[in-house]
């Protein structure tokens, strides 16, 4: 079953532009079946999993290329580095566009050595696992932001989430879709792969399972702020340890650390971001959350709430071909806290985001923080929850279901 992906106009695109395409993305996102599905058989394909292929890629990378001539889509190009260097021959060699598509799904060293090696021919894509947009299958119009153009824009395609905490505990791998797909076996296996395929790769085998109990201390911390030493001390390692692992998380495009907006504020302002799972259904296999009822009701709900719509944004920007650079929170010492800031042309949208049906305007009652921020303008705000309609809780701040996301 092939779910449309709102990246691949995008894609697309950049295929005109640029001689060399780098999709980026944690394992089973759906990389492979979107190139699959749209591209072939105009290009070959290989995938360096095949350890033959693999083999030959890091012996002789020339003779390789000769065996898989352009256009080509070479799959998990992280696992031969030293391909870069005839990647570039090759790109530097035709004047034609979009020849050579490459994916990874370990981004930890392959961005820099893309970046080196490809530096002006390379354009690096972001993709991500579905969204809901895309599981109910809704045409995308644009990312998400709060203003009253979005909203009226959205209004016509908007389709009731039936069963959302089924999606949220469910998770958003293309594989899962299909409702006949058992959950427990499919995330254990995914864990398994990620940790043999693209964690012993960097870490030491030895570190696999302490690896696994740090993912577990993760999922148990979403949407509060990163606090290396408190991880380090239950997993039993450095907090300089627990640094890099969280590297490796947020290259490989399981997790996501949100950073706390900056610019112009107080001293009294934290520093320090926020972790989010881009899948929540990840996040319940590895906190141990058996069923929807479970994870609806438990005490992390309102936290698994906010991880759901935080990635659901996310996500929105990079199918829309932009950057998520501009997304922030905002948290003082005071806790003065506001869940999302978007900021678009100079201007900062405050976003709040609560599991409740029923907002009120007490809601967004740390929106006004923003308006004391020298050199920007605040935009209309919004509180994300779960009521069924769009309604204007101030003339600034409107409550908008989630399905608007």
């Amino acid at each position: 079953m092939y779910i449309n992906r709102h990246i691949l106009p995008y894609l697309h695109r950049m295929k005109k532009q640029f001689r060399v395409l780098l999709i980026i993305g944690s394992r089973q996102v759906g990389k492979s079946t979107l190139l699959k599905e749209k591209l072939l058989p105009d290009y070959g394909y290989v995938t360096l999993d095949d350890f033959t292929e693999l083999g030959l890629a890091q012996k002789d990378p020339a003779l390789f290329f000769k065996n898989h001539p352009l256009p080509v889509i070479v799959d998990e190009v992280q696992r031969a580095p030293d391909l870069f260097l005839q990647i570039k021959l090759l790109a530097d060699g035709t004047k034609n566009k979009g020849q050579l598509i490459l994916t990874g799904s370990q981004s930890y060293r392959l961005l820099s050595k893309a970046a080196d090696s490809l530096a002006g021919r390379v354009c690096i894509i972001n993709m991500t696992s579905l969204s809901l947009r895309e599981k109910y299958e809704i045409d995308f119009n644009t990312e998400f932001l709060p203003t009253s153009e979005y909203i009226e824009s959205r209004k016509q395609k908007i389709k009731p989430y039936k069963n959302l905490w089924n999606h949220i505990w469910r998770g958003s791998m293309p594989e899962l879709a299909d409702e006949s797909i058992e959950w427990e076996p499919f995330y254990r296996s995914y864990i398994r792969t990620y940790l043999d395929r693209d964690v012993a790769d960097i870490i030491s085998q030895k570190n696999l399972v302490k690896f696994h109990n740090f993912m577990q201390c993760l999922a148990a911390r979403v949407g509060e702020l990163f606090n290396a030493d408190s991880i380090a001390r239950d997993v039993g390692v450095t907090s300089k340890t627990i640094s890099e692992w969280t590297s490796i998380l947020e290259s490989s495009g399981v997790i996501r650390l949100l950073q706390p907006y900056e610019k112009n504020v107080s001293n009294r302002a934290v520093k320090t971001p926020k972790v989010f799972f881009m899948d929540t259904g990840l996040v319940c296999f590895l906190v141990g959350w058996s069923s929807a009822s479970v994870a609806m009701n438990g005490a992390m709900s309102g936290s698994l709430f906010e991880n759901f719509v935080v990635s659901e944004v996310i996500k929105s920007y990079y199918n829309a071909g932009h950057e998520t650079e501009k997304i922030y929170f905002y948290r003082d010492k005071d806790k003065k806290e506001i869940d999302l800031i978007i900021e678009k042309d100079n201007i900062l949208y405050p976003i709040e985001i609560k599991k409740s049906a029923r907002p009120t305007i007490d809601m967004a009652k740390h929106f006004s923080v923003l308006s004391k921020i020298a050199g920007v303008s605040v935009g209309q705000g919004c509180i994300i929850c779960q009521c069924d309609n769009p309604l204007y809780l101030s003339n600034e701040v409107i409550s908008l279901p989630v399905e608007y996301v």
